[in-house]
Formats: structure tokens, C-alpha cells, sequence
């Protein structure tokens, strides 16, 4: 049998804007345990989906290590990011700590304790839009108000000149298309009327 993988501390920075400086948060990291080679970095915004150095941080890994960030902010695009993240490093066995956000060290039972309540907060929200979307729908029912595109009749003039166009064999669907301002779908949906 071979040695067990020593347990590495790997450090996560992100500034949004590059004229910004990541030294605060790498300096901070340092201080907590991690090495410089360690830390990955990243200056984009965090609504951002592709951030290079955070993909290059969660493959590096292992089951055991601890992802350490200076907030969370910094590695969260959302709540609900943020919680599929963290969840996801749970199960691949590794823990999560923030070091400005001290009760959030997925390590020790209370952290965990905090990040689930954070969790249930965030299904929370989520369900409370869910219930005030459906609620606004059903009461503009009521006044008479339904959601969604106008209905386009067939005797509309743009399904009327759409139709005129592609009875003319010399005009392509492009160009139609072009003309109108439309999407081939939508022009196909005219001529079906």
C-alpha cells in the first residue's frame, strides 16, 4: 500500500476589474497556511461563468485538502452558486474556509451548521420567487392581463407580406427573413397560418 496524500490548503483569489489588486487577499491567504504556488487567481467579474483560474483551482483538489478564500464573495457568483459549489467540494471529500467570514469552515460541525442555514436560505429565496412569480401571474389573470407575445393573426400585414415574399420564387428565405426582421422559425410559423 502506498503513503496517504498529505492534505494541502489551496487558496482562491478574484478581483472583478483588472486595474483592481489581488495583494490584500494572496497576503491574507499566505498568512493562513498557504503556499504562493498554491493560490489561484482570477480578475473578472464574479457573475462571470468561465474564470480560468477557478477551474484550475477546483482540479487541483483532492479529497482531504481545504479550499481556502479571503470572502466569499470572492468565489461565489450567487448564493445558489455558492452553495452548488460548496456542496460539490463536500462531496469529492474536500473542505471549504473563509477567512473574513470566520463561522464559515466547512472543516468543524458549526461551520458546516452555518453553511447549511446559509444553504436552506438560499432554497428559501429561491422558493419565495418562485411563489411571488406565480402570485403576480395569477392576479394579472384576474385583471385580464395575460403573459407572453400578442398572438399574430393571419391577416396581419407582416404575415400578409411574408407570405407575398415566399410566393415569389426569385426572393430566398434569407432574404426574406432579412426584410421583415425576422427569424426563419418565426417565418415559417407566419406562412403556416
Amino acid at each position: 500500500m502506498g503513503r496517504k496524500r498529505k492534505s494541502k490548503l489551496i487558496g482562491y483569489a478574484r478581483v472583478s476589474k483588472h486595474e483592481q489588486d489581488l495583494h490584500l487577499q494572496i497576503d491574507e491567504l499566505e498568512k493562513a497556511g498557504v503556499s504562493k504556488k498554491m493560490i489561484f487567481t482570477d480578475k473578472a467579474s464574479g457573475a462571470r461563468a468561465d474564470r480560468p483560474g477557478l477551474d484550475k483551482c477546483l482540479d487541483t483538489l483532492h479529497e482531504g485538502d481545504v479550499l481556502l478564500v479571503w470572502r466569499i464573495d470572492r468565489i461565489g457568483r450567487n448564493m445558489k452558486h455558492l452553495v452548488e459549489l460548496v456542496e460539490g467540494l463536500k462531496d469529492r471529500g474536500v473542505g471549504f474556509r473563509s477567512i473574513t467570514d470566520g463561522v464559515i469552515d466547512t472543516t468543524t460541525a458549526s461551520g458546516e451548521l452555518i453553511f447549511n442555514i446559509f444553504a436552506s436560505l438560499a432554497q428559501f429565496e429561491r422558493q419565495l420567487i418562485r411563489e411571488r412569480t406565480r402570485a403576480g401571474l395569477k392576479a394579472a389573470r384576474a385583471r385580464g392581463k395575460n403573459g407572453g407575445r400578442k398572438r399574430v393573426l393571419p391577416d396581419d400585414p407582416r404575415v400578409l407580406m411574408a407570405k407575398k415574399l415566399h410566393e415569389d420564387i426569385s426572393n430566398n428565405i434569407d432574404d426574406i427573413c432579412a426584410t421583415l426582421k425576422i427569424s426563419k422559425p418565426t417565418l415559417y410559423r407566419w406562412l403556416k397560418l
